[in-house]
């Protein structure tokens, strides 16, 4: 194989590996597409009709699929096969970015090798099939750092800004771009000679494309939601119940698992990574930064978004874990070429010694997969790929749909995962956890007495907003809501669906009492 079709290779792979296992949509996603049918219907860039909320962090990927909907179908459009397309195509470009990064920067064995785990990570894949915005947002960073490290200041500052519209955490790393920016050009202008016009060429023009994208969606979020931070931002922070260090024992793990050495080695390579991969990450980095000192906000933004996210303690779902992989990757691997350097000098070393740098953190990786999930499509996915609760919910949904009548939107159904049930009802949502309905919050902070696992529905949200259904993992009511001889009294059981998915005796499926 030639270096030429390597690249080649590489973004086949990249598709086949998104393409093949097919959409394993995550509720969440599906949010994302009631609000794109929403606006294609003409009931506005909301998720329930006449509710002016912005429950979506990813206002961009959200346009992004109302307009490819409007080439296909409209508001019947196929979301989650769109979704999986475009993903697949993103996934494979931030492969590409890269390759050429690493060609460029002659580390061959950090493009080539972060290319290849990032083309089949499961942090990866997963989310590409599970319909969300991770992949669009990872390629768009990865646009902005690469064409940082090219001088090209308007096409970074480009990608910049569409890479804060798709998710408003974009700022961690763009932060650290702009104080490099920043300091550039004061040491430019403080120089003898300018080559580039100084302090204000250098910060005029980026600053400008970056303002001309992002304050139209800003004033516009403003105007027509009340403020452009998403709404889900204060709902999470506020619904679930967390130990203090629970997002930083998360990250720890992650980070020190980043080829899921554990799956191979056991619980044990977990401590070995904790060491290893920081060393070679800085070993990499610091080799990098002598070749192409413009990667130095890209060899901290791991680091930063890992302090961000444990001193914010959320719940980590799991694809808060993927944005910083592709640099904690490449520096990896940076790491290793730098240490096997003197080996690979000689031709016939370098011939096998790369290689081989490469082969065992893929092999290592692809113990994420396996051939036959037990659940879904029976074709080749990551083992993370797991949707076995919006299949659940996709139950609830069906079973529903005779009850709902033909005007689903004029009925009300309150549940604590929104996604799946909102988007295949129709009806109007109350979303106990309150991403998308305003009025859940002023019912946290709850009782702890009420929580079984690290979220519980308040009883008295149920009983004074009086929805039609409620349809709830019955861990999330066991303490509070279900023993309540109120909600007793008002709602009866229709079903209960058999899951023991976070320990819960079933999915339960409540109307309320004529």
């Amino acid at each position: 194989m030639t270096r030429k079709t390597f690249p080649a290779l590489l973004i086949a792979i990249a598709l086949a590996a998104r393409l093949l296992p097919g959409a394993r949509t995550i509720d969440d996603a599906y949010i994302t597409f009631r609000y794109a049918r929403n606006l294609l219907a003409g009931e506005g860039f909301v998720y329930n009709p006449g509710e002016r909320v912005l429950g979506t962090t990813t206002p961009l990927y959200t346009l992004l699929m109302t307009g490819l909907g409007a080439l296909d179908g409209g508001a019947a459009s196929p979301f989650p096969q769109i979704a999986l397309v475009v993903n697949a195509l993103a996934d494979a470009a931030t492969v590409l970015l890269l390759y050429k990064l690493g060609k460029r920067l002659g580390f061959e064995c950090a493009g080539a090798g972060s290319a290849a785990v990032w083309a089949l990570a499961p942090f990866s894949v997963t989310f590409a099939i599970g319909g969300l915005e991770t992949s669009v947002y990872v390629l768009l960073l990865t646009a902005t750092i690469y064409t940082y490290t090219q001088k090209k200041r308007g096409v970074s500052a480009l990608f910049a800004a569409l890479a804060l519209l798709t998710r408003p955490d974009a700022l961690i790393m763009l932060g650290l771009i702009a104080a490099d920016a920043l300091r550039r050009a004061l040491r430019t202008d403080r120089g003898p000679q300018t080559t580039d016009g100084g302090l204000r060429s250098a910060v005029r023009r980026p600053t400008a494309i970056f303002a001309l994208l992002t304050l139209p969606w800003l004033l516009f979020a403003s105007l027509y939601f009340g403020s452009p931070l998403p709404h889900s931002l204060l709902a999470k922070s506020l619904a679930y119940r967390l130990p203090p260090a629970a997002g930083f024992i998360r990250l720890l793990q992650h980070y020190a698992t980043p080829f899921l050495g554990h799956l191979t080695f056991g619980v044990p390579w977990i401590g070995v990574g904790l060491v290893i991969y920081p060393f070679l990450s800085l070993v990499g980095g610091r080799e990098a930064l002598r070749r192409e000192p413009r990667l130095l906000p890209w060899m901290l933004y791991p680091w930063l978004y890992f302090a961000v996210f444990a001193l914010a303690n959320p719940l980590i779902f799991r694809w808060y874990l993927t944005p910083p992989l592709p640099a904690l990757f490449f520096f990896i691997f940076a790491g290793i070429e730098t240490l096997a350097r003197p080996a690979a000098d000689s031709p016939k070393w370098r011939r096998f010694l790369l290689p081989g740098l490469i082969l065992l953190p893929l092999l290592l990786t692809l113990r994420g997969w396996e051939l036959h999930p037990d659940h879904g499509p029976e074709r080749p996915a990551p083992r993370m790929a797991w949707f076995q609760l919006e299949l659940l919910y996709q139950q609830a949904a069906d079973f529903l749909q005779p009850y709902l009548g033909e005007n689903p939107s004029q009925l009300t159904l309150a549940a604590g995962d929104v996604g799946v049930l909102g988007y295949y009802t129709g009806a109007r949502i109350l979303d106990t956890v309150g991403l998308n309905s305003p009025q859940t919050l002023s019912y946290y902070p709850l009782d702890e007495d009420y929580y079984v696992i690290n979220y519980a529905v308040p009883p008295a949200l149920i009983l004074d907003q009086q929805p039609d259904f409620v349809v709830l993992l019955e861990v999330y009511g066991r303490a509070g809501l279900f023993p309540s001889p109120e909600f007793q009294r008002e709602y009866m059981l229709l079903r209960k669906i058999p899951s023991d998915i976070y320990g819960s005796d079933g999915m339960l499926i409540f109307a309320r009492r004529p």
